[in-house]
């Protein structure tokens, strides 16, 4: 048996609780009501687009178009990472996109072919959603990974230059602030695995059970997806920082400042 279906008056009975909201926003004079609007808007009319889309997709199950989707994907996953982070989107994009790109590849279709186990790799219906929920799900690391590494050898960047003229070597320089901006981006994942089951229950994995699935094939499910969304992160955002390391400095070892957003 499948989930219960939602009419669109249930959904829009969500839309109550927004009211004190926007009054809360307007008294305390947080501008954010506007954004706030913006977004759900935003949300429905793109979820909307995306399951329109999915079907014609699903139905078609064309290995070309769903590989070009999840190009796709990638591509303006790239494109929110490098504006979260305030960098130059022509000087982030490629390298952004091959560290994205290697890493989801590989775990993506191992999942497919060695957990699931499914004949067809390029099934619409696992190829696109599984790659979805890993992408959507990795973006967070790699922002805080990238952000934070630049952001602090712009801060530092004084104490970055002693150090390059004290070890003569750009990459031992950069290893403090590769360990402090890597630990900050896996932290979140790390924690998230350590209190899963017992402060949340994952969204795949109620999707699952609400879907039909008995629970222990939704456990299942999503250790597996929990696992392929850590290794995406830990490696993406490695290979964000080492990828990036040639537009990030010039061929003194000194930091490129044209390669911030503000300072454009």
């Amino acid at each position: 048996m499948g989930a219960q279906d939602l009419n669109f008056l249930s959904l829009a009975s969500l839309l109550v609780f927004l009211i004190p909201i926007i009054y809360f926003n307007t008294r305390l004079k947080l501008v954010i009501n506007k954004t706030l609007i913006t977004s759900i808007i935003r949300m429905c009319v793109q979820l909307g687009f995306v399951g329109v889309y999915l079907e014609f997709l699903f139905k078609l199950n064309s290995p070309l178009l769903n590989s070009v989707y999840l190009l796709i994907m990638i591509s303006i996953a790239c494109q929110s990472i490098i504006r979260s982070c305030n960098l130059k989107f022509k000087l982030f994009f490629v390298p952004l996109f091959f560290s994205l790109l290697i890493p989801f590849v590989v775990i993506l279709f191992f999942f497919n072919a060695v957990v699931v186990r499914i004949d067809n790799l390029f099934e619409a219906k696992y190829l696109i959603p599984i790659g979805g929920m890993l992408l959507g799900n990795s973006l967070r690391s790699i922002i805080i990974g990238l952000s934070n590494f630049y952001a602090g050898i712009q801060k530092d960047e004084k104490v970055y230059l002693y150090s390059v003229s004290l070890f003569n070597n750009r990459m031992q320089a950069l290893k403090p602030y590769f360990l402090q901006s890597f630990s900050a981006a896996i932290a979140p994942i790390i924690a998230s695995m350590a209190t899963i089951g017992l402060v949340s229950l994952p969204g795949m994995m109620t999707g699952q059970i609400l879907g039909g699935s008995i629970p222990a094939v939704a456990i299942k499910y999503q250790i597996a997806i929990m696992f392929s969304i850590f290794y995406i992160e830990y490696f993406s955002t490695m290979l964000a920082v080492i990828f990036s390391l040639k537009v990030g400095f010039n061929e003194l070892d000194v930091l490129n400042q044209d390669i911030f957003v503000a300072n454009e």
